[in-house]
């Protein structure tokens, strides 16, 4: 396993729309309340993604409620960068901002080189599937990062084949 768990953990991407609302939604599905988990972007200027939504909904991680934040409407909510243990960012961008904002604290921020998936496949089947592939990489750091998951259930179903 590798460093200790954190207390509290943000992770971020460009909008707070796909990548990093998966990682807010599945840690909490690993991990329960064992830390505070929360998650934001760059920019605010889109809301959840519908893939996201469909592929977490899969492996039981809700996220039809989550509402896209930014940086900047973090911190007018209430919720201090200072007060995070650790920034996961899952974009460049978002490791450049997370940066920028912590270079004043002293916070852990990691990137996580995380797929893209938004504009792949042509038809719903191959975007599903790269969505998947984006959660399941963001899982599959979780697990190298912070160790086995604490609910048992959590484990991802076998993928559905298409019927081609």
């Amino acid at each position: 396993m590798a460093d200790s768990f954190p207390s509290s953990v943000l992770f971020c991407c460009d909008h707070n729309a796909v990548r990093s609302p998966m990682a807010e939604g599945l840690m909490k599905r690993l991990y329960g309340q064992r830390c505070y988990v929360q998650s934001v972007g760059v920019k605010n200027d889109m809301e959840i993604d519908g893939f996201s939504i469909a592929v977490c909904k899969e492996i039981g991680v809700e996220l039809e409620r989550h509402r896209s934040r930014s940086f900047d409407e973090m911190q007018e909510w209430g919720d201090d960068l200072s007060g995070f243990d650790l920034v996961v960012a899952l974009s460049p961008a978002s490791q450049r901002m997370a940066l920028e904002l912590t270079r004043y604290y002293h916070l852990d921020v990691e990137y996580w080189p995380i797929l893209d998936p938004t504009g792949l496949g042509e038809t719903r089947e191959a975007k599903l599937a790269a969505y998947r592939q984006a959660r399941d990489q963001i899982r599959a750091r979780m697990v190298e990062r912070f160790g086995p998951p604490s609910e048992p259930a959590a484990e991802p179903p076998t993928q559905p084949r298409s019927r081609a």
